[in-house]
């Protein structure tokens, strides 16, 4: 949509407000592009397609242990 195509809903309210101190507009430029930088800037992920097996995270974890009776003998059991 471009801004012609866009509702107007009347007042709105301001996206950024200063609360204390009197910042140079550098100052408030710099805060500006870190929030718009963090907040992803409206930009999708490109999926750049199906991911190897090989890259999961998930394969470097460990199970956690859970000694007890028997535990030293299930060990060794196949999985």
């Amino acid at each position: 949509m471009t801004e012609e195509e866009l509702p107007d809903d009347g007042p709105r309210r301001p996206v950024l407000r200063i609360v204390r101190g009197n910042p140079s507009p550098e100052e408030v430029a710099a805060l500006t592009a870190v929030l718009a930088a963090a907040s992803g800037g409206g930009s999708a992920p490109q999926d750049s397609g199906p991911r190897s097996v090989w890259s999961e995270r998930e394969a470097l974890v460990r199970r956690p242990l859970s000694p007890g009776p028997g535990a030293w003998r299930m060990s060794a059991l196949p999985r």
